[in-house]
Parts: C-alpha cells; structure tokens; sequence
C-alpha cells in the first residue's frame, strides 16, 4: 500500500478520535443544521469565511464595542478586526496587564479594562470603569470563556464553568445594558456552543448548580453554555421595547486556549492534525463578529446563528420557561453585585 494513502488513513481516523474525545463538547446532535428561522436574513457567509471577510467594506467608525477575553483566540482576532474596520474597542481580560498587552498589538483605538469573571467584585468594577466612559456600547460581545475543568472547582458555592460562563456575563450586562440600550442599535452577542448538548436531557438542573452531584466536565459545560444561550433568549424578550438586539452563536470547532484543560496527549493531538478538521482562529471569530456588524441583521433578536447564518437550535436552547428562571436564579446569585 503506498505510503500517501496509509497517511491520509492515519489522519482520518486519528481526526476523528480527537473530534470525538478531545472537542466533543463542540458537537451537538440537536441542532438541525439544515432548518433555518424562518424571516431571518441568510447572509452571503459560511463555516470558511474569516472575521475579515464578513466585515469587508464595512466603516464602524463612531461606534464602540465592548468584549471579554481580548488578550487571545477569537477574542483577540475579533477585537483586532473591530479596531481595523474603525470602531473603538474596549478590550476586558481577566487582568489589566493581559488587556493592555492584547491592545498594544493591534492597530487602531482600543481602550484596556480588566474583568475577572469569577470575581463579582471585578465585574462590577470594570462595570463602573465603562459606564464612567459615558458612551453608548453599540456591540457587546460575551466572549470569553473555560471549558470541561478535569474536577470540581467552585465559586461562592457554585461550579466554576456555569459561573465563569455565565454568571460573570450576567452581571457584567446588567451593568453595561444601559449604554447598550443608549445606542443608535446597540447589540448583544453572547458566544455559546453546540456543546449546550452535553448538559441534562431536562436542561439547566437548578438544584445542582453546585456541581456537586456526579459532576462531569461536559456535563457542566454543557450546563453552562445552554446558560448562555437562555439568558440571550431571555435578555432578547426583554429588549423587546427597545432599538437593541441578543443573539447567541456557536463559533465551531476551533483550536484555542480554551483547551487548556485537556490531557496532554490531547492537546498534542489537536496541535498536530487539527488542521485537518477545525476552523482557523480567523474563521472561529467570523460568526460573533457578522452577527455584531452586519446591516442586514439590525432588528433581529433571540436568534442562535452557526457558520454565519441563523440556525434553529434543540428545543432546550428555546425553553423560554427555563430562560425566564435561570434570569431569576440568576439574579439571586449575582444579589448585591447587579447594577
């Protein structure tokens, strides 16, 4: 057998062992990829084009953009692109130092906050720091993220991925939705994932936001990425009144830090042949930042977009009743740390 194909046999089967073991989170059998919203606007952009390209003669000067995670993977690439095509951009990391570092490499006019999520009293912090800014937020993007920690971990009693993800988001919006709301048509993108699959057949268990209860990474992964997708649906009905906008989005398979948790071997293995089946950072940036610029998506709001393009995801990332009592857990969480 010649050596070229025992290669292309070798790469096949061992893309398919890192896809299903290292990235699995980011696969989700719910979603219908083939059934789109009906109304929604279906743009010229798939799963290969870049940040780059799906703002390409766009002019976002006189707007400002708010995102967390700035200092690398899709949030640095999104920020970069943001600044080049004219918009001012607040960059949030989880310390200043990494946010000033993350801005002094991109061109244009970004201003560096820092944002631990796992500490409320940082969030509200930089909360305070941008609403004495004093400008409308045109596009807020929620951003950053961690992924299927190898054991518990918890914060103020709660597991870390739902609290990270999402807790941390929730009250950081609560304290830039005004100035959201204050723009000419401000927009909220929150970054979720198909990995919302991996949380419980019943959704979001609320008794067990401790995690405590036979925790698993991607169980409680899965928990908090359907988090982000119901509070974007929740926050979306309640914007309702107003000229602003939520959407969530899965950004797809991409080989970033946010694998930094995986067994070594994983990593390794993604390094060497995720090529083979993954997006480039640059692709994995394009659907947050389509859906935060594009004109022919001002208005639309609640939607979960893949690949650029409105997707209708499993009915758990539409149960409204369940967005309505996450919002409400989720304020007596956050209580003393909301604007």
């Amino acid at each position: 057998m010649r050596p070229g194909i025992n290669r292309r046999r070798f790469i096949a089967g061992a893309s398919a062992v890192v896809a299903g073991t290292t990235l699995a989170g980011c696969r989700n059998p719910d979603v219908q990829t083939d059934e789109r919203p009906p109304g929604v606007p279906v743009g010229p952009f798939d799963a290969r084009s870049t940040a780059m390209e799906v703002t390409d003669g766009l002019d976002l000067r006189g707007r400002t953009a708010f995102i967390t995670g700035c200092n690398s993977g899709l949030g640095f690439e999104t920020m970069r692109v943001l600044a080049l095509r004219g918009a001012r951009v607040i960059g949030a990391a989880r310390t200043l130092e990494g946010a000033t570092e993350a801005v002094a490499r991109i061109q244009g006019d970004a201003v560096p906050v820092a944002c631990e999520l796992s500490s409320l009293e940082s969030v509200a912090s930089c909360g305070q720091t941008v609403r004495d800014m004093g400008m409308p937020i045109d596009i807020l993007i929620l951003n950053a993220g961690i992924m299927a920690l190898p054991e518990l971990r918890q914060v103020n009693g709660i597991e870390q991925q739902f609290f990270v993800n999402h807790i941390g988001h929730f009250v950081l919006t609560s304290h830039l939705l005004d100035q959201v709301i204050a723009a000419e048509q401000g927009r909220v993108v929150v970054v979720a994932s198909s990995g919302y699959s991996f949380a419980p057949e019943a959704g979001i268990e609320f008794d067990n936001l401790s995690g405590e209860r036979d925790y698993s990474p991607w169980t409680m992964y899965g928990v908090s990425k359907l988090a982000n997708g119901l509070f974007s649906l929740e926050l979306a009905r309640r914007l309702a009144d107003t000229r602003a906008t939520s959407n969530s989005i899965h950004p797809g398979i991409i080989n970033t830090n946010l694998g930094r948790h995986f067994p070594r071997w994983q990593q390794i293995s993604a390094n060497l042949i995720g090529w083979t089946f993954m997006k480039t950072v640059e692709q994995g940036a394009a659907t947050q930042t389509y859906v935060a610029t594009a004109p022919a998506l001002a208005g639309y709001s609640g939607y979960y977009f893949a690949d650029c393009n409105p997707i209708l995801p499993g009915e758990r990332m539409r149960d409204l009743a369940q967005a309505e009592e996450l919002w409400r857990v989720s304020e007596q969480i956050a209580d003393g740390y909301l604007a």
